[in-house]
């Protein structure tokens, strides 16, 4: 597989972009296959690692309800969910827009999973380290720069 084209995170536009994903995204947790696809989305926006979206049909874990919301003022109100997988499971580790604003109506109950809390996530063959702190769900990869939001003191930019 080819490798990622560099991006600057500083370039992602405001308000986020939506685009399919060319490459194929694989999350594990447990030692098992939680997600696998070739029909994922990712939301592009300034000062943020891509945030990748896998359709549920493409999810094998088992998915519980979580408690809380979130609102975000692009697409909408989330909601949470543990994933269970391979015997291990990861607390409020993955989120849906289940009704999403007209713009990013197609990740609709697609579901999105914060790197930290699996065992490896992949674009490709890249593997992915998670966001800088502990809310936002970015995805970094080698061939991100700039700085992405979420450590101690940007997430007011």
């Amino acid at each position: 597989m080819a490798d990622l084209p560099i991006e600057n995170v500083q370039d992602y536009p405001r308000p986020p972009a939506l685009e399919p994903v060319a490459e194929r995204l694989v999350v594990r947790l447990g030692g098992a296959v939680v997600a696998d696809t070739r029909h994922g989305y990712r939301v592009l926006e300034t000062h943020h690692a891509p945030t990748y979206y896998i359709p549920r049909a493409d999810v094998r874990a088992a998915l519980h309800p979580a408690p809380g919301r979130s609102l975000c003022e692009w697409k909408g109100q989330a909601r949470y969910f543990d994933v269970a997988a391979g015997g291990a499971t990861a607390p409020r580790a993955a989120w849906t827009y289940e009704r999403p604003t007209p713009r990013f109506r197609p990740i609709a109950g697609h579901l999105a999973f914060y790197a930290g809390a699996m065992e490896a996530c992949f674009v490709g063959d890249a593997p992915v380290r998670p966001q800088p702190g502990d809310f936002y769900g970015g995805w970094v990869t080698d061939n991100l720069r700039g700085r992405a939001k979420g450590a101690p003191g940007t997430e007011g930019w």
